[in-house]
Formats: structure tokens, C-alpha cells, sequence
């Protein structure tokens, strides 16, 4: 387990060199592969990247505001209040002091979000297990076969990039900051519950192992508990804002959520989606590679647990993992809903780094190069929803 004792300075950028270095290298390869495969295919890729699915949500936000809504034959209603507004204001506030539309300013955004993002996990996996298992972490997550959403006008950048800064400021004792950095990222996606799930867990057990007039750092515990009020301020403010507006009251996002068919079940819609893999042939073979996407998931979780994570770290991807897993809806959006999950491929990234340099670097450069092909074979087809 980390030493949660000790108050190390902020990782230098010069520290974090070679994993953003390697970051940049990898996406500007997904880049450079997507650019190529739309060319033959006579699609735009900066119409893929900017424009599609929820990009066209965000950027009408930042261009027209809340309010829209698209009533489907079935009768479901999509609502543009479905998106927490973090993104779509960043979009707007780019689009006003540059020449940027709100779509291409969405791009922008993501792009030195994903930089902060690539950083934030170095600096995690760093504070506990070393520089080199930070810099395999980096690339990990870089080369994830739906690694191109980084690079999308889409908000899971910003958020990880949130979650990993504010999860790192937890680990050094930093309370304010980490409640902060919390509270934007559930103002970033609903899912930014997790990051406030980590906060709390770890300030009320570092309360009952110091007592209560001082915190984990010999420090006073008015900063832990300052921390625990900001963290769910940014969710909070935005879901009783939409329930204000619709005038449903506290649960009204849950109506909007209901609209577009989502929703947290235990995890049963998806279970009776994969079991309706295995009637028919080949989709039966698409439902044993999920059972082994869950598998593996499980497992390396398992493999967190016994490596004695921060407690932070587990509590983060466990509930980020078990929301993206037990959504009732958007069975295609699931690897992309994972992604933040960042703390499940420290074992992976503490493999690499024990392995020799030419071998993980030869197995990363294969990866990168088929999460490349991939993403830009994924993004000219279904992409994602």
C-alpha cells in the first residue's frame, strides 16, 4: 500500500516527459491511420471527430444552450439536459476569444485535455509505483482499442483528466484541491459520483484511523472535511438544476435519463444482451469476446485488490466500472464508458515495466498500431453511439 504519510512536491513536467512524449506519438499515429482510412473511404475525419453523435450534442449546447430535445417515433424523448454542461462551456468560452466553431473548440479542448489526463495518471501511477510503471501506464491507456474517443470532441478526456488530478491530490494529502478537481468532473459526466465515492471513502477512513482533530498529514481536518463538502457540489448543483427546470424536482434527471432508455439495472439488460449473443452463429462469437471483456476486467481488479492499491484507486474504478457494466442501455458505448477507469491497467503497466525495455516496447508499438487500425476502422462504421 502507499505511504500516504509522506507529501511529495507535484510531479515536474520534465518528469513526465517521456510518457507524454509517448502519449503524443501514439495519437498522432491514430490520427494519421483515421486521416488515411476516411481519404479512401471520401469521408472527413475532422467530421468524425468533431461532429458525430455526442459531439453535435455538446456544440449545439455551447452554441444554443439547454432545451433542445429530439421525440423519437417510439415515444422516447432524448433531451440535450442528458449532458452535464462542463464541456459544452469550455467549448463556448474557446469558440468566443478564438475563430473556432464550438465543434472544432470542442477538439481543442479534448486535445490538452487528454495531455492533462496522460499526465494525471503518470502522476498517480508514479506517487505508487514508480516512474516507469507511470510511463507504461500512460501508454496503456493511450493505445486502449477505443483509444481514438481521446481524441473525439467528447468529454471522457476531460473527465479523466479531472478524476486522475483530483485522485492524486487525495494520495498527497491535498484536500481542497481534491475537492475541487471532484466537483468540475461531476459537472463532466455523471459519472464524476465516482471520483467523489473515492474522496469521501478515503477521508472517512483516514478520520477513523487519526481521530478526529487531525488529518492523515498531521494537518488540521478541516481541510478533509472542506474537501468532502466540495466534491459533490458540481453533480449536485447540475442535477438540482434539472430538476428545477423540468420541474420534477430532485429525480427529474432520472426522467431525462429514463428518455433515452438508460438507467442503472444491477447490470441485467446487459447480461440478457450478451446471453442474446448466443443464438445464432457468429454472434455467438461476439458474445464470448464479451464474456471475456468482463472476465478480464474482474480480474484485473482482483489482481488491484491483492497489489494492495490506494484505497482511492479502488474505490474510483470499482464504481466506475460497475456504472458503465450495469447501465441499462448503449451496450456498443461500454469500452468507451471504461476507459477512466485508468487505476485497472497499473498491473498491466507493472508487467511491462518489470519486462525488458526492447520487449514492452515492441509490444506496445504492435498495440498502438492495431488500436490505430481499429479506431479508424470503428469510427468510418458504427463508431460510437
Amino acid at each position: 500500500m502507499t505511504d500516504l504519510e509522506t507529501r511529495p512536491a507535484p510531479p515536474l513536467l520534465r518528469r513526465a516527459a517521456p510518457a507524454l512524449l509517448g502519449y503524443a506519438a501514439v495519437r498522432a499515429l491514430g490520427l494519421v491511420v483515421l486521416a488515411l482510412w476516411s481519404a479512401a473511404r471520401d469521408k472527413s475525419a475532422l467530421t468524425l471527430l468533431s461532429a458525430r453523435w455526442d459531439s453535435l450534442w455538446y456544440s449545439r449546447i455551447a452554441d444554443l444552450g439547454y432545451g433542445y430535445e429530439v421525440r423519437l417515433p417510439n415515444g422516447d424523448v432524448h433531451s440535450n439536459l442528458a449532458f452535464f454542461p462542463l464541456l459544452p462551456w469550455l467549448e463556448r468560452a474557446v469558440s468566443a476569444v478564438t475563430p473556432l466553431s464550438p465543434a472544432h473548440a470542442g477538439l481543442l479542448v479534448s486535445t490538452v485535455a487528454s495531455l492533462a489526463a496522460a499526465w494525471g495518471i503518470f502522476a498517480v501511477a508514479d506517487h505508487v509505483h514508480g516512474r516507469r510503471v507511470g510511463v507504461c501506464a500512460v501508454l496503456l491507456w493511450a493505445v486502449l482499442p477505443v483509444g481514438i474517443v481521446q481524441s473525439m470532441a467528447y468529454s471522457e478526456s476531460l473527465f479523466t483528466a479531472l478524476a486522475a488530478w483530483s485522485l492524486y491530490a487525495v494520495l498527497t494529502g491535498r484536500w481542497v484541491t481534491a475537492g475541487l478537481l471532484a466537483s468540475l468532473a461531476g459537472l463532466t459526466r455523471p459519472v464524476g459520483l465516482a471520483v467523489v465515492a473515492a474522496l469521501w471513502a478515503t477521508a472517512i477512513a483516514s478520520f477513523g484511523r487519526i481521530g478526529r482533530s487531525t488529518a492523515s498529514h498531521g494537518a488540521p481536518a478541516w481541510p478533509r472535511a472542506l474537501g468532502m463538502l466540495l466534491a459533490p457540489l458540481g453533480a449536485a448543483g447540475y442535477v438540482l438544476w434539472v430538476g428545477h427546470r423540468t420541474g420534477k424536482g430532485p429525480l427529474g434527471y432520472l426522467d431525462i435519463q429514463a428518455g433515452w432508455r438508460n438507467g442503472f439495472d444491477g447490470g441485467y439488460a446487459f447480461a440478457r444482451f450478451v446471453v442474446g449473443k448466443f443464438t445464432s452463429f457468429p454472434s455467438a462469437l461476439a458474445g464470448v469476446g464479451l464474456l471475456v471483456g468482463v472476465g478480464l476486467i474482474a480480474w484485473l481488479y482482483v489482481v488491484c485488490v491483492r497489489q494492495g492499491q490506494p484505497l482511492p484507486l479502488l474505490v474510483y474504478a470499482g464504481v466506475v466500472t460497475a456504472l458503465a457494466l450495469c447501465a441499462s442501455s448503449y451496450f456498443g458505448s461500454k469500452p468507451r464508458l471504461l476507459m477512466p477507469a485508468f487505476p485497472l491497467l497499473l498491473p498491466l503497466a507493472r508487467a511491462l515495466a518489470g519486462a525488458r525495455v526492447p520487449r514492452s516496447a515492441w509490444i506496445l508499438g504492435g498495440v498502438a498500431v492495431a488500436s490505430a487500425v481499429y479506431g479508424a476502422f470503428w469510427l468510418n462504421g458504427t463508431g460510437p453511439p
